[in-house]
């Protein structure tokens, strides 16, 4: 892609997933503005990436880091934030300009999405709501699963930028099919989180070596991600890293939320969320959301072996 032809790009937001995705967007030559709440951030982020290969700066507002981008990427913390950065008086829809495409990477409501799409389509602007999955470690290794609702040519036109930082993007259907699907995987991954909960805190109450037992038990139909990557510092008690108990709960009040409005049932759900709700109530809001095992083997009970 020729410099001329090459989209220039804005990211919103700089936690610990839209840092290195906006690197990965650097890295890959896409010229990019960043904006982050804590300004500090953003020049820390700036001074990490003035080598990266394309133009990189920062910008006081989110209005102003728009102003001229062609594609913009918001990746912030809840649907109240995304609307500050979206449609307040320093917002980006305001400052985008005709036949631009705003990527919200944000996990939020359906609801949302919809309503930035109407915003959008009213200023001839394009949308996606791409809510991404990996973690942490996912958006640094440039291997995060992106769920996406929208229209195809606005997914293809993202694609090329899409592609800095995923392993695998998908659209699921027209907008708010993102949210949805990746309330699909937070559910999925609350139930799988307790039953690997349950099944460390037995393997430890029978004396057996947790490390030795996922070994074997991860080569077969037990098997799944969080197994391989949580079973070990579950069983070591660490849990101060990783996707936060806090966010967990956000994403799954709205997946309930959602279900209701479906006549859909998640009975393991709502109880994985009050579970949760007992770890915030033991101070472990910022932990990790493999945590589940400190309501089974709280810290002296002689289980951590």
């Amino acid at each position: 892609m020729s410099e001329q032809n090459t989209p220039r790009t804005a990211f919103i937001g700089l936690g610990v997933m839209g840092y290195p995705m906006a690197g990965h967007l650097a890295a890959n030559g896409f010229p990019t503005t960043v904006y982050n709440r804590t300004q500090t951030r953003a020049a820390e982020w700036l001074e990490g990436h003035r080598n990266a290969g394309a133009q990189v700066a920062i910008a006081a507002t989110p209005a102003i880091a728009a102003e001229g981008a062609d594609v913009v990427f918001m990746c912030v913390g809840n649907d109240d934030d995304v609307r500050e950065v979206a449609h307040g008086p320093d917002g980006t829809i305001g400052a985008m300009g005709e036949g631009a495409l705003l990527v919200d990477h944000t996990t939020a409501s359906q609801e949302l999405a919809l309503e930035l799409d109407a915003a959008c389509a009213a200023r001839g602007i394009g949308f996606l709501d791409a809510p991404v999955s990996g973690g942490q470690a996912g958006a640094e290794n440039g291997a995060l699963t992106v769920m996406i609702g929208g229209r195809d040519g606005d997914y293809q036109r993202a694609l090329p930028l899409l592609e800095a930082f995923a392993k695998k993007t998908a659209l699921l259907g027209p907008v708010g099919a993102g949210q949805l699907t990746k309330m699909v995987n937070q559910i999925c991954i609350a139930g799988v989180l307790q039953g690997l909960a349950e099944g460390v805190h037995f393997a430890q109450r029978a004396g057996l070596d947790v490390e030795q037992v996922v070994d074997v038990i991860s080569q077969g139909a037990a098997q799944s991600w969080q197994m391989v990557n949580r079973a070990e510092t579950m069983a070591q008690d660490q849990f101060e890293f990783g996707f936060a108990v806090n966010w967990m709960r956000k994403d799954l009040r709205i997946a309930l939320n959602t279900a209701d409005d479906l006549g859909a049932r998640l009975p393991l759900t709502a109880l994985v969320d009050q579970f949760y709700a007992d770890v915030q109530n033991m101070g472990g809001g910022r932990w990790d959301t493999s945590s589940l095992l400190r309501r089974l083997t709280p810290p002296g009970s002689g289980d951590q072996r």
